[in-house]
């Protein structure tokens, strides 16, 4: 089986957020998948996706921190024109990613225990975001 599914997320604020319900109640033919790969793709350039911790709130709160600490908005960036926060979050993207391939398994995505899909939001003020949800099984 081929299937592939465009998901649209309403804005969130900046931050990590937990969509793994999201992306998985987009796809009720995944329970009939004994074995395959779901590939999950974001449209955007100024966004990223990553799995990590989906229990503990503060991780997310220390990614975040993490991330603003490594790319600060106040290095003397070029590409301003769409904001301060514009060019920080082109550069968070670029090093989180913009897909993840998880296996799937007896109709389920085969995550560890304390593992969630994350939509890493580094825009203030982002748009609603699109997701390419690809999976491939029998």
């Amino acid at each position: 089986m081929w299937l592939q599914r465009t998901i649209r997320l309403a804005p969130f604020p900046r931050g990590f957020h937990l969509v793994t319900d999201r992306i998985t109640s987009a796809l009720p033919e995944m329970s009939r998948v004994q074995t395959g790969l779901l590939h999950v793709f974001i449209r955007h350039t100024s966004a990223a996706l990553t799995l990590n911790e989906n229990a503990d709130l503060d991780v997310r709160y220390d990614l975040e921190t993490a991330l603003n600490h490594l790319v600060p908005e106040d290095l003397p960036f070029d590409h301003t024109s769409e904001g301060p926060d514009d060019m920080p979050a082109h550069v968070k993207a670029s090093l989180l990613g913009s897909s993840l391939l998880i296996p799937v398994g007896n109709g389920r995505l085969m995550l560890g225990t304390w593992q969630g899909i994350h939509l890493c939001e580094h825009r203030n003020h982002a748009p609603p975001r699109e997701i390419v949800l690809t999976l491939h099984g029998e």
